[in-house]
């Protein structure tokens, strides 16, 4: 199998966040996939094959698990499509368990359109102000926790328990405030999905993109991740869904014996 490792959701190698992409001809089985995934020790592995209609089918695998949807891994697939394979055509389509996600190559971004997953308000978890050290302004719910802070600095000094954090009911916790110089920051956290803490997390923004776009009132927001490596996204509210923007760069190229 070919291999390709891609830092996502920026434009120099070594910062970003890094998802190892595998193009198929056929499907292996899951056991086979979750070992390559669990062996690349990446917060992300995306396998994807051609469909008969010109699409592809694609899934994301943590080192302990297949996830419904992955941003930055999305990204990164998009991106040896239309470096590395040839791929011609102006959108890719990539049907998964998450429905229909789609990317554009517009100027020097890929956008990919992903379901808007607005959060419901919910009170604050008893666990949260032990596991991040502050107590919330606001949380919410959908896929993941969303936890919001007061400021940006305590988003970027914050060291969670992620102990306490394994035990939440979600698959990870957005912590986020207004930013400085762009609309928001934020940090992701999914030890319970085996990811300590995610570089650049593009699934997050289906949160953080409706959640923003409605207190800031203002459907184009950009936004960073405040992870060691560090990423810049764009972000654009869309009725139900959200478009998600930003560079990749190719790190390594290879193929896996198996």
């Amino acid at each position: 199998m070919k291999i390709f490792q891609v830092d996502a959701f920026t434009n120099q190698i070594f910062s970003g966040n890094p998802a190892a992409v595998v193009p198929l001809d056929t499907w292996p089985d899951v056991h086979t996939m979750q070992q390559i995934a669990s062996e690349n020790n990446l917060s992300e592995t995306a396998f994807y094959l051609q469909n008969k209609d010109g699409s592809y089918r694609l899934r994301w695998f943590t080192p302990t698990t297949e996830v419904d949807l992955c941003g930055h891994a999305t990204l990164a697939s998009a991106h040896v499509l239309f470096e590395h394979e040839g791929y011609s055509e102006k959108v890719i389509r990539f049907e998964s368990n998450s429905g229909l996600l789609t990317v554009e190559k517009r100027d020097d971004l890929y956008w990919m359109n992903f379901p808007s997953q607005p959060p419901d308000k919910i009170p604050v978890p008893k666990l949260i102000p032990d596991a991040l050290g502050t107590i919330p302004i606001y949380t919410g719910m959908n896929v993941d926790l969303l936890v919001v802070v007061s400021d940006e600095e305590t988003v970027a000094k914050m060291k969670p328990d992620l102990r306490i954090l394994e035990k939440m009911e979600a698959r990870g916790v957005i912590v986020t405030a207004p930013g400085k110089d762009v609309d928001f920051v934020s940090r992701f956290f999914a030890p319970s999905v085996g990811v300590p803490e995610d570089p650049v997390t593009g699934s997050a923004h289906t949160l953080l993109t409706p959640f923003w776009s409605k207190r800031l009132s203002k459907k184009q927001l950009t936004a960073r991740q405040l992870s060691k490596r560090g990423g810049q996204i764009h972000c654009i509210q869309l009725d139900d869904r959200v478009e998600i923007g930003g560079s990749a760069v190719t790190y390594m190229t290879g193929s896996i014996q198996v």
